[in-house]
């Protein structure tokens, strides 16, 4: 039988090889203990662990054999992109893997069934290109109208007064809360959903990150998961947040991410020269207070606009996208940190936070589409 398709065409001269013997081993390890996880998550477990090989190939990004039952995954992959698509483009492989061994079917590499099975998953389906993500696909018109007007308002935010700053955040939220209301009702089948890897990955994440996690999901139309993650250069193990959404709620929870956590560092600076604090002792406290301060601020306006019938419930859409893509999903509790007067400082600074697109064109951290401009 000949092996799957190539998932890209890589144009150039080969990467230099930066992996050495021991990140190799651990890499390999990596992609077999993720071969085992999604073959239990996405697969049922129906599936005989192959044989998984780093390759040279310049062609590719990865490919199944079913003459060998080998899954290779290319060094140039792992080399030039992140880890979030070195596992979309195994779970494609171990797709084409389940349609040969469990489903038997005989059909070209990127048929119906695997389509299907693809889709069914919450998996990139297509034989060429890397895995889509935020930045992918253009977004569609209605949104990218949507999205236009957005960031027109977010400019506005940037306003020295702060009265107008607040009041062009306000509209700016108030019409991603009308597009979406619209949108929810639109068949799934004509909606865009996708994904994005945001923030590092990291072992441990801080609670201010975690409060971060909550404003996205609570206020900006999307899903979101801490996931496994692999920093393969480092040959080190950590988690990464995750978010699900159409493309533009997506693009703009990505720009939200980076724009607050900047902001909180900017505010914890101004508040350790205000106050003469030395040192980063109470810098976690601190941010932790912005994060909850801006969420408050956040909620004080989701009540205005319920109070005018616009009411948010949640997107079936979207929840039933992240279930596919996460059907295996436990929650775990956390501790918050002690409060004192850092928190109350770090409140008050989000409370006055307003999120806003850069005057100048630069980026804040959180995706190109709201700084830059399309």
């Amino acid at each position: 039988m000949n092996p799957s398709p190539r998932r890209e065409k890589l144009g150039g001269m080969p990467a230099p090889h930066a992996l050495n013997d021991e990140l190799e081993r651990l890499i390999l390890e990596e992609l077999r203990a993720r071969w085992k996880y999604d073959s239990w998550a996405l697969f049922e477990g129906r599936m005989r662990p192959p044989v998984l090989a780093l390759s040279d190939a310049t062609s590719i990004l990865a490919r199944y054999v079913p003459d060998t039952r080998t899954i290779e995954v290319t060094r140039r992959l792992i080399l030039e992109h992140p880890w979030s698509d070195v596992l979309e483009v195994l779970k494609h492989e171990m797709a084409h893997q389940f349609v040969v061994e469990v489903l038997g079917v005989s059909e070209a590499a990127h048929g119906p069934v695997f389509r299907a099975l693809c889709q069914s998953r919450g998996i990139d389906a297509r034989a060429a290109g890397a895995p889509t993500a935020a930045g992918g696909d253009a977004t569609p018109s209605a949104a990218a109208k949507v999205i236009d007007r957005v960031r027109r308002l977010l400019a506005l935010a940037g306003s020295d007064n702060p009265h107008e700053a607040d009041a062009a955040m306000q509209q700016a939220r108030r019409l991603m809360l009308e597009h979406n209301l619209r949108e929810r009702d639109t068949r799934v089948q004509e909606r865009d959903f996708t994904f994005a890897h945001v923030g590092p990955i990291k072992a441990r994440h801080d609670e201010h990150e975690r409060v971060l996690a909550s404003i996205l999901t609570n206020h900006f139309f999307v899903e979101a998961i801490w996931t496994h993650s692999f920093r393969p250069l480092e040959g080190r193990r950590g988690a990464v947040l995750e978010i699900c959404g159409t493309r533009a709620n997506v693009r703009m929870a990505e720009y939200v991410h980076g724009f607050l956590l900047q902001a909180g560092e900017a505010a914890w600076m101004r508040h350790r020269k205000e106050h003469g604090v030395k040192g980063n002792r109470d810098r976690r406290t601190f941010l932790v207070g912005v994060m909850r301060g801006f969420r408050d601020k956040l909620e004080r306006e989701r009540k205005a606009s319920a109070a005018q019938g616009l009411v948010w419930v949640g997107d079936e859409g979207v929840s039933a996208y992240y279930q596919r893509r996460h059907p295996r999903v436990h929650r775990v509790r956390r501790s918050g940190r002690a409060r004192n007067a850092a928190f109350v400082h770090g409140q008050a600074a989000g409370q006055e936070l307003v999120l806003h697109r850069p005057v100048e064109g630069g980026s804040s951290g959180g995706g190109g589409l709201l700084p830059s401009g399309s």
